[in-house]
């Protein structure tokens, strides 16, 4: 099944690697989303729990981000080739995240060049050890095969592709979830593919290596654009309002929060009980609420 515009459409695809873990969902002609599992990485899922996104044009296809894993990226490649017959030639990392880049080997092995930024290639090359030892710990042999392999086209702030008469810009405000994250515009049809600038569905994390406040200022500039489709980097395809409720707004509240409660004279572990209420709504909200507290603590307390 297939999913369009967040309904079903009975389009059979023959069982494959990705059946069971990875949804395609039709955004507009020729564009698509790949929704992974909201669920911790594992060996069913081989580092793919996030969204992934698909161009296709004429001269080519392009897809955003590669997979987690090189086994990861060869079972989005069995999906991609069920929705298109054009081979991918470019592959977009949109940030630092394992599934934002650690399948670029594969990729660039069937013949792609990867893009990215040089904040994301930093990144990469300052965690990469750190992400391969926890995927063999969570993915266990789904990992083999799986080497760093960086991008071949890096930017500092913006890149344009124009393939097969489509224009594909990307744009890297600065850092958010990670330090290098970008998102992917098509001026065309206003689609924007956040990568882990926007999650839907689900509690974004703020991690240590995150900034709570460029990522605010990085989602007013998806805002600017006025999309009308929101590929976020982990949900379905949306709309701007939801991403909006689902990421903006609760970072918004956290911070402002969080504020108050510095200024009051709070410390870090109190910090997590805040009220982060108005979003316990949001899959994952126990597991990562508390943490994204402390994080943003230690973010906001020299501010």
């Amino acid at each position: 099944m297939i999913r369009f515009a967040g309904a079903l459409v009975a389009v059979m695809i023959p069982a494959a690697l990705w059946a069971d873990t990875l949804t395609p969902q039709q955004v507009t002609d020729h564009v698509w989303a790949i929704e992974g599992p909201a669920e911790q990485r594992n060996p069913e899922n081989l580092g793919n729990n996030a969204t992934f996104g698909l161009i296709e044009t004429p001269e080519g296809a392009v897809l955003v981000d590669p997979g987690g894993t090189w086994e990861g990226a060869k079972a989005l490649d069995e999906l991609v080739k069920t929705l298109t017959a054009q081979p991918v030639v470019y592959v977009i990392d949109t940030g630092g995240q394992d599934h934002r880049w650690m399948g670029n080997g594969y990729w660039q092995a069937q013949g792609a060049q990867v893009i990215a930024s040089a904040d994301a290639v930093a990144d990469h090359k300052d965690r990469e050890s750190l992400q391969l030892t926890a995927l063999r710990a969570l993915v266990g042999d789904g990992l083999d095969g799986t080497e760093p392999s960086y991008a071949d086209i890096t930017f500092d702030d913006a890149y344009t592709l124009t393939l097969g008469g489509t224009q594909i810009e990307i744009h890297h405000p600065g850092a958010a979830h990670t330090p290098g994250d970008s998102f992917v515009w098509l001026p065309e049809t206003r689609t924007v593919f956040t990568g882990d600038m926007v999650y839907v569905g689900r509690i974004l994390g703020v991690m240590a290596f995150s900034d709570s406040a460029s990522w605010l200022d990085g989602f007013a500039a998806i805002e600017a654009l006025d999309p009308v489709h929101v590929v976020p980097g982990h949900g379905p395809a949306t709309d701007l309002a939801t991403a909006q409720r689902d990421t903006r707004d609760y970072l918004q509240n956290l911070r402002t929060t969080m504020r108050g409660y510095i200024d009051d004279g709070g410390d870090i572990i109190g910090s997590v009980q805040i009220d982060q209420s108005d979003f316990a709504y949001l899959d994952q909200f126990e597991a990562l609420a508390g943490r994204n507290a402390q994080a943003v603590f230690e973010q906001m307390e020299w501010e």
